[in-house]
């Protein structure tokens, strides 16, 4: 079982292509597939030469946070930014700009993996938020899996990072997906009237997602019903 974010997801799958035996499910988050577009292109070499001349400065960070958060989590000059932006922001200082430049170079000259999707064995369950820059490239992936075996789930008012800004949103789909392996159970509840654990014991105030700290945002999930 494999996890993977943008290009981790991609290395994921050509892992999972090469390697058909060692890998019985994909989770991929805002996965990559295609050779980069002339937008993306451009994109990475602006950083990339950013990088060369300037180091880790503020244009190449606000850049790559542009990439993988929302605008929302960013803020703006009302709303400041949120903890998990300022969390990133921080890590980007303490890399070598060589290494980040290292992996701009690289991810621009990837190559199409598209042809050999079909040939995917494992299941494959694939997260993208409506606000990526890979939104597409999620689609188009799982326009060209094997559908009786690919499920895809766009989170809405999510950008890249799916994971670390909004990872509530794939605790339902992530059950259902280690279910089918056998690899998660839902906890039994008790069925005797005295204990606390029955629902009809519990308010329902209680279980609502904002006595709980959570602010669920609606998902889409598009998994194809053909056998």
């Amino acid at each position: 079982m494999c996890m993977g974010v943008t290009a981790g997801a991609y290395i994921l799958t050509l892992f999972a292509m090469k390697y058909k035996h060692r890998v019985i499910g994909l989770i991929l988050v805002s996965p990559l597939c295609q050779p980069p577009s002339w937008t993306e292109w451009l994109y990475n070499k602006v950083m990339s030469n950013l990088l060369y001349f300037y180091g880790m400065c503020t244009m190449v960070k606000e850049l790559l946070l542009k990439r993988y958060f929302s605008k929302e989590l960013r803020g703006c000059a009302q709303v400041p930014e949120s903890d998990i932006v300022q969390a990133c922001r921080r890590l980007l200082d303490e890399r070598q700009s060589s290494n980040v430049w290292r992996f701009l170079e690289a991810i621009n000259g990837r190559p199409d993996i598209t042809e050999g999707l079909r040939k995917l064995q494992c299941r494959t369950l694939i997260f993208v938020g409506d606000n990526s820059p890979f939104h597409s490239e999620a689609i188009h992936m799982t326009s060209h899996l094997d559908r009786r075996f690919t499920a895809l789930v766009e989170v809405q008012a999510c950008g890249s990072m799916v994971t670390e800004e909004q990872p509530h949103a794939m605790l339902i789909p992530l059950e259902y997906f280690l279910m089918g392996y056998g690899l998660y159970r839902p906890p039994k509840l008790s069925v005797s009237p005295r204990s606390p654990l029955t629902l009809s014991c519990i308010s329902p105030e209680l279980l609502s997602p904002e006595s709980m700290g959570l602010k669920l945002k609606p998902i889409k999930t598009r998994v194809s019903l053909e056998v």
